[in-house]
């Protein structure tokens, strides 16, 4: 259950509160504003600390004050937004949960925000109101399912109020903080269904969830099983899935179907409930991290759960093919062809490259919607990790127009893309001796040959490749993403849909 979050408008020193939050620039010069107040009536001791440099406002650095009643509030705290000419939204989200996650580890349970002291310019107000929320609402995410958390250890942060001195503010605040509670709620969702273990999340699992959302929310679900999936000839999906007894399933969503005179975007997303390699088999180490490789396919029900709420006016479809990868006497071997929805085939040289093959049936299929554009997102593979590193997503793609403005979305919403080439001359790797193609392209540019497979289904639309696989998982706590399932390419999906606009025929 996410905190709720409050906007009103008030004097900072006259508000009663367990904990006040108050911001300050690493490099200001006067204490000003509401903190004056109060460090006015605090007998100077906020200005001393600054002063003494016992706190400098560097980005996430914060400190706690009791005020011994000498004002409303309990406690005050300041807390670090970096340099002011450097600010950007994100660093107010992640300045926002660094006051979520220190207030609520103090045992604090709730907390006023004087979001004047951020200085926002007022032609951004909403956007980095709606980046606060998002911070303080994505640090209290926590994972406890499978955990009995000892009552005495249980510490929540119940509520936030954002104060404001103005009353001009709070009708676009309030709508702002509307805006992250759903797309908190969204990306929480998504890591939720991330971090599950495998056993309760397998293809059949994960369609039944969709499927309750998607009533839920008024948006179209179906799941086509063994025998559909053998009727289209989605052979890539149905070889994957051979080696597993649980049986695989192709999630369709749809949202607004019903629009006319409106792009239709589809969102495809990678459903791996469990990747153990197959015949190829992975190392033991890490592999129960393989439970991540349906990110891409969370991040699609994610931003679903988000724009049916915002009711966004546009025709948006999701494909989410899902399977487990596993070895057994049935399983796909290293050699074999297939078929795929698209009448290509492909010779499978490694069994671990399997994410490529569900897609491609996927993305074949989406050519039925006559799509405006499409998005693919997936945990697709490790040499994007080793090329790019845990900050930011590879991209790839076959339009410039929508490259533009998935980067923008990204950088937008701070899940960020970086492009790699999608050359002609990286399709010469996948090239086969016995089929139109094969699954790997040998031990150089595996991100980019992968993309270069996935190219081949996608030759009838504009289309986005995201590779996830290096910012799907948080190997350590961050300021608003603790570690586990990062969510990541909700918010960013959400953005670019927020953001369209008529797409360049």
């Amino acid at each position: 259950m996410l905190m709720n979050i409050n906007v009103k408008t008030g004097t900072a020193e006259k508000e009663s509160a367990e904990m006040l939050a108050f911001y300050v620039y690493e490099d200001a010069v006067i204490i000003g504003g509401a903190l004056a107040s109060c460090n006015s009536e605090l007998n100077n001791v906020i200005a001393e600390i600054i002063k003494k440099k016992e706190f400098v406002g560097k980005l996430n650095k914060s400190v706690a004050l009791f005020t011994y009643g000498k004002i409303p509030a309990n406690r005050i705290m300041l807390v670090g937004l970096g340099k002011k000419k450097d600010i950007t939204p994100d660093k107010v989200r992640q300045a926002a949960g660094t006051t979520a996650s220190v207030a609520r580890d103090m045992g604090v349970s709730e907390v006023v925000a004087v979001l004047d002291s951020i200085e926002m310019p007022s032609s951004a107000l909403g956007e980095w109101t709606q980046a606060y929320g998002e911070g303080c609402l994505l640090a209290g995410y926590n994972f406890v399912r499978y955990k009995k958390v000892p009552q005495e250890e249980h510490k929540e942060l119940k509520a936030m109020t954002l104060l404001f001195a103005g009353k001009e503010d709070i009708s676009p605040a309030r709508n702002a903080v509307k805006h992250a509670q759903i797309i908190a709620e969204s990306v929480c969702f998504a890591r939720d269904l991330i971090n599950t273990p495998a056993q309760d999340k397998t293809p059949t699992a994960l369609a039944d969830i969709a499927k309750k959302i998607a009533k839920s929310l008024g948006f179209q679900c179906k799941a086509l099983s063994t025998p559909e999936l053998k009727k289209l000839g989605m052979g890539g999906l149905l070889g994957v899935s051979q080696g597993s007894n649980q049986p695989p399933q192709f999630i369709v969503l749809e949202y607004n179907a019903r629009a006319k005179n409106q792009d239709t975007v589809v969102l495809v997303g990678k459903g791996i409930t469990f990747d153990s390699g197959g015949i190829c088999l992975k190392q033991s180490k890490d592999m129960d991290l393989m439970k991540t490789d349906m990110s891409g396919g969370a991040a699609v029900i994610g931003a679903f759960k988000a724009i049916s709420q915002m009711e966004l006016p546009l025709h948006v479809v999701g494909l989410i093919p899902c399977s487990e990868n596993m070895p057994s006497g049935t399983a796909i071997k290293p050699g074999d062809v297939i078929k795929f929805y698209s009448g290509k085939t492909a010779e499978v040289a490694n069994t671990d490259a399997e994410g490529r093959l569900i897609l491609a049936d996927a993305l074949g299929y989406a050519e039925k919607y006559k799509p405006t554009a499409v998005i693919d997102l997936a945990t697709l593979t490790g040499s994007c990790v080793v090329a790019l590193g845990t900050v930011v997503s590879g991209m790839m793609g076959n339009n410039e127009e929508l490259k533009k403005l998935v980067k923008a979305a990204g950088e937008k919403s701070w899940e960020r893309v970086w492009e790699l080439p999608l050359w002609e001359e990286y399709q010469e790797q996948i090239k086969s001796d016995i089929a139109d193609i094969k699954n790997i392209g040998g031990p150089h540019a595996g991100a980019i040959t992968a993309a270069c497979f996935l190219s081949k289904f996608t030759e009838k639309y504009p289309w986005v490749h995201l590779d996830i696989a290096g910012t799907a998982w948080c190997e350590k706590n961050a300021p608003y993403t603790p570690k586990g399932a990062a969510g990541i390419g909700v918010r960013l999906l959400v953005q670019l849909l927020r953001d369209w606009t008529r797409f360049p025929k």
